[in-house]
């Protein structure tokens, strides 16, 4: 028989979670009081500081209201969690600012993590690639296109980042939408393997008692 949507997690997940959020809380406390220590100044610093916790606590807060699963998702759960840690992570490195290519990496890396988490929570691995496929892309570039305009109104406009904010956004939009494609075909073919080492074979014959053991 097929498994469910949401089998026992390994602990390795579970622990990387409460990690994740744990270090995100500590980041951005430290954010508030401080932005220049994670290299956030003049980039919003005091909206992701509220907007980040609730983001990463949102599912707990909804499972816990609705319990519509008798297991935790705990690895959509690590998959949220992520698309803050990192982009807090990244910022504290400084890697925005350092490695040229990085803001673009993060946008179909994040987006990636976020389509991953709703596929998870929303299908199964008797669903269609095709189905997997749009449901990812349509949160995928959903979540793009509002990480975008958070992004402008917030601090682009006020920033030297104005110039070149047309040609940014397309390039961050193209990343996310293969960000999220990557992800859908991933969680799919990993599912389906999954599914396939699983399922059980068909039931051997019983093999008779020998002779001398049988009853009369």
């Amino acid at each position: 028989m097929m498994s469910t949507r949401y089998d026992e997690p390994p602990t390795s997940v579970v622990v990387l979670d409460v990690v994740a959020k744990s270090a995100l809380l500590f980041f951005l406390a430290l954010v508030a009081v401080d932005p220049e220590w994670g290299n956030l100044e003049g980039k919003a610093p005091v909206a992701r500081a509220i907007a980040y916790p609730l983001w990463a606590f949102v599912l707990p807060a909804a499972w816990l209201a609705f319990r519509w699963t008798p297991r935790f998702p705990w690895l959509a759960d690590l998959l949220i969690t992520l698309t803050c840690f990192t982009d807090v992570l990244g910022n504290r490195l400084d890697l925005y600012d350092t490695i040229e290519w990085f803001d673009d990496w993060m946008h179909f890396v994040d987006t990636g993590f976020l389509a991953a988490a709703i596929v998870l929570l929303t299908t199964t691995r008797a669903t269609g690639i095709a189905e997997v496929l749009v449901r990812a892309v349509a949160i995928g570039i959903t979540a793009a296109l509002a990480w975008e305009l958070f992004e402008y109104v917030s601090f682009v406009t006020r920033s030297d980042e104005l110039p070149t904010a047309y040609a940014d956004t397309l390039i961050d939009l193209m990343m996310g939408w293969l960000g999220a494609v990557t992800a859908a075909v991933i969680v799919h073919v990993v599912r389906r393997r999954l599914g396939a080492e699983r399922a059980p074979g068909a039931p051997s014959e019983p093999r008779p008692l020998p002779r001398h053991l049988r009853r009369a």
